[in-house]
């Protein structure tokens, strides 16, 4: 029997019938795995007579909700390829991810009407599944998605894939500026979750909240891991303070995800003082190192912090640092979690000496790696190496064996646990009229982690103001991307070769942030 993903719900719902899987804190809705396996099937049913096979990509544009899990379900059953696509995207850049991935389907949030119906023009998807938060008709080219399911079976549809066949692509922003589609199997999923399970304190009886967004690998492998162990997941639309805090004493929340940038507001938020949060054991976190001041303010709080490094490429695992070894090690990702294999090598693949202080490349190598990069073979080929999966984050390793990042290869900056990769910027100022040349690089910033700073030529004759900058970069980039600094120069610092010099910007632009 070929694994497939979808089928998890199908036996969970036959081993936990009436035990709670999902609430939804805003919406205040409540399913049973049992509710969630028959919405599934319904749902399954609508694309199956839509003409959705095995193979064809279905899209969703979709806030954290019942629907974002259960079509993720469905389309695991029926063989089709999930395409969870960022809905802070602009229209553009929504409708370069729909083309590139060849969408058949797409279920969208009725709030994302605008956004939706702007990327419409440009793509050729032709079948649209709208989620209605009100009582507002969806446009012509929408159909109603509640309707589509109250009309569909809730009887288990046939299985259209499994093993190594795809079950989604999740796009990660590119070093040449356009993201990439990263293939993962139904097999990666499984062996991410089996990775995820053994090394960290997954607990059947847990109640797992759920603040980050689906889209992203970090929450959509939880997601699927809940149902796999049959625990509870407790569902937030938007990261709201009150509401957190809230969620966290009304439902005993024992575990919860986070970026460092979270984990510091919610120790200084105000609403923490008049809610219960004791029954939180651990909280899981990545994007960045966890200050030692701030390990130790959740320490007091009888709350242990799981430190987590890993890719959209890995789906989700590399490595881990637990708790016992978060002081003595701080600054550390860990070391590489179960299933998984990691090295540090040089540029000639020399493992770098334990202990040296010697800089390398991070590769992992596991069952969870993705299988390539949807249609770029080229950067397939440059990423995955023999059976291994380099990261481009440059590391050490210390004599204990626990590994170090200390520069990024890629040149990303991570803000407030969102992955911002300079080239996509840059190219993006590039095109305004007021600019000839632009570069972008990350400075440090108390409240973010990390912040992008953009450098201007100006163009000819144009006297561009930050100001300008910023309302040029709202218009065409999601506003997590939108850089708000702006310094304006004569001219960027190259080689003879004509090579951007950032070296030099980030000594011109130490930082940090003001902000």
């Amino acid at each position: 029997m070929k694994e497939n993903i979808g089928l998890l719900l199908k036996k969970r719902a036959e081993i936990s019938t009436n035990s709670e899987a999902f609430v939804e804190v805003e919406r205040q809705r409540r399913f049973t795995f049992l509710q969630l396996n028959q919405r599934s099937n319904r749902i399954a049913n609508v694309m199956l007579a839509k003409g959705i096979k095995p193979g064809d990509r279905v899209a969703v544009v979709l806030r954290n909700g019942a629907e974002f899990i259960e079509t993720y379900f469905a389309v695991a059953k029926i063989g089709a390829v999930m395409v969870p696509v960022n809905w802070r995207l602009v229209a553009a850049e929504m409708a370069y991810i729909l083309i590139d991935a060849g969408v058949s389907l797409l279920v969208y949030d009725g709030e994302f009407d605008v956004v939706v119906s702007a990327a419409k023009e440009k793509i050729s998807t032709e079948t649209f599944l709208r989620v209605r938060l009100d009582d507002s008709e969806p446009p012509a080219f929408a159909e109603d998605y509640d309707s589509c399911c109250a009309l569909s079976s809730d009887q288990e549809p046939p299985v259209g894939a499994g093993d190594d066949d795809l079950l989604f692509i999740m796009y990660t922003s590119g070093t040449t500026g356009h993201p990439k589609g990263a293939m993962h199997s139904h097999n990666c999923m499984l062996w991410s979750q089996l990775t995820s399970m053994s090394t960290s304190d997954m607990r059947c009886d847990e109640r797992f909240l759920l603040p980050m967004p689906m889209f992203h690998v970090g929450c959509l492998v939880p997601v699927s891991m809940l149902v796999h162990r049959g625990a509870t997941g407790i569902i937030m639309r938007d990261i709201d303070m009150e509401l957190m805090f809230k969620a966290i004493d009304e439902e005993k929340v024992t575990t919860t995800m986070s970026v460092p940038a979270l984990l510091q507001f919610m120790l200084v938020a105000p609403q923490r003082e008049q809610y219960d949060i004791s029954s939180i054991r651990y909280i899981s976190t990545g994007a960045a190192p966890v200050p030692v001041s701030l390990l130790q303010a959740y320490e007091k709080l009888g709350i242990s912090i799981h430190q987590a490094y890993g890719l959209t490429e890995s789906c989700g695992p590399g490595t881990l640092l637990l708790p016992a070894d978060a002081e003595t090690k701080v600054g550390s990702c860990g070391k590489p979690q179960m299933h998984t294999e990691a090295k540090v090598v040089h540029s000639d693949g020399r493992e770098v000496a334990r202990g040296s202080g010697e800089v390398g490349e991070l590769i992992l190598a596991g069952r969870h790696m993705m299988l390539g990069y949807w249609n770029k073979p080229e950067a397939t080929a440059e990423t995955l190496i023999d059976g291994w999966l380099y990261t481009g984050d440059l590391c050490t390793v210390d004599e204990d064996g626990f590994i170090t990042i200390c520069d990024r290869k890629k040149d990303m900056v991570i803000s407030g646990g969102e992955n911002i990769y300079p080239a996509e910027l840059e190219n993006v100022l590039a095109a305004c009229d007021e600019v000839a040349e632009a570069a972008v690089i990350g400075l440090t910033s108390e409240k973010w982690g990390e912040t992008p700073l953009a450098i201007i030529v100006a163009a000819a004759g144009k006297t561009p103001s930050p100001e300008s900058l910023l309302a040029y970069c709202r218009e065409n980039l999601a506003a997590y991307k939108v850089p708000r600094l702006y310094e304006i120069v004569d001219s960027l610092p190259r080689n003879p070769s004509g090579k951007l010099l950032k070296p030099q910007l980030r000594k011109q632009f130490p930082g940090p942030a003001p902000f």
